[in-house]
């Protein structure tokens, strides 16, 4: 006999109410939409960002619609940093019960052009900076016994791309999707579930140069079969969703928001 669902509360399954949330690059672009979305859906939002001045600003706009928000300026590839901050988090609010991590960075050069200080550079924040970041909130997370993390991946971590050169940060974002995986396995025991997004393009300050280029925006939306790159709008819910009761059984995922492009 099938489950009734008689316990199952959406409102609730999908609440934040209460809860603890770090969301590391979130000055600006999908962490600003994270933060401010984690912040309505009822979490007591930390914006980390190496840009202290946009992490404030982000805060600011957070507790001017009424919600709790709090700013530190933080470079995720400096450990003693992250550690300090994921400790004075943990000492005035008690927990950590979500990690966001968001911060990312991209120099989009061929490979035979590229230097080893520009790949050491984006792999520095794109998978150092994750690793840091995941291993001082699990610190604080196993104590009590549970807690979630979602890293931003992307489809370029999941496919070659293609439309132009830019092997550090598919390097760094297919590392991301299998870290995810690891993590998961080995902090399950913890009651810590990891999982990833692996987002298309989305119209952001990051992607900017690209959407300047009609003859590549175009081709970016003829290979998505939805026809269109996504809005900030379009990620917040599935980390919502990933940080939620809702996906209480979810671990080790990396849940792609593509419209369609991985399908083909």
């Amino acid at each position: 006999m099938g489950t009734t669902l008689a316990g199952f509360d959406p409102q609730r399954a999908f609440s934040l109410d209460g809860s603890v949330a770090v969301i590391t690059g979130g000055g600006n672009g999908i962490g600003r939409g994270i933060a401010i979305g984690m912040a309505r859906a009822g979490a007591r939002v930390h914006v980390l960002d190496r840009d202290s001045r946009a992490a404030n600003t982000v805060a600011e706009l957070i507790k001017a619609q009424g919600f709790f928000a709090v700013a530190h300026g933080v470079d995720v590839s400096d450990e003693s940093a992250v550690d300090a901050a994921m400790a004075a988090i943990t000492s005035s609010e008690g927990r950590i019960d979500s990690l966001v991590n968001n911060a990312g960075l991209a120099i989009r050069r061929p490979s035979l052009e590229l230097s080893l200080a520009d790949w050491e550079a984006v792999l520095k924040v794109n998978l150092t900076g994750v690793f840091l970041c995941a291993r001082a909130a699990a610190r604080h997370m196993i104590p009590n016994r549970r807690g979630v993390i979602v890293n931003t991946a992307s489809i370029m971590g999941l496919s070659g791309g293609g439309l132009y050169p830019n092997i550090s940060y598919q390097s760094s974002k297919g590392a991301v999707v299998n870290l995810t995986r690891a993590l998961a396995v080995e902090w399950a025991a913890h009651g810590i579930r990891v999982n990833a997004i692996a987002p298309t393009w989305v119209r952001t300050d990051f992607i900017a140069p690209l959407l300047q280029q009609p003859e590549l925006l175009a081709r970016i939306q003829a290979m998505t079969p939805l026809g269109r790159i996504a809005e900030v709008e379009d990620i917040v819910g599935a980390v919502i969703y990933l940080a939620s009761p809702a996906a209480a059984m979810v671990t080790g995922h990396t849940l792609a928001i593509d419209g369609g492009f991985l399908a083909q």
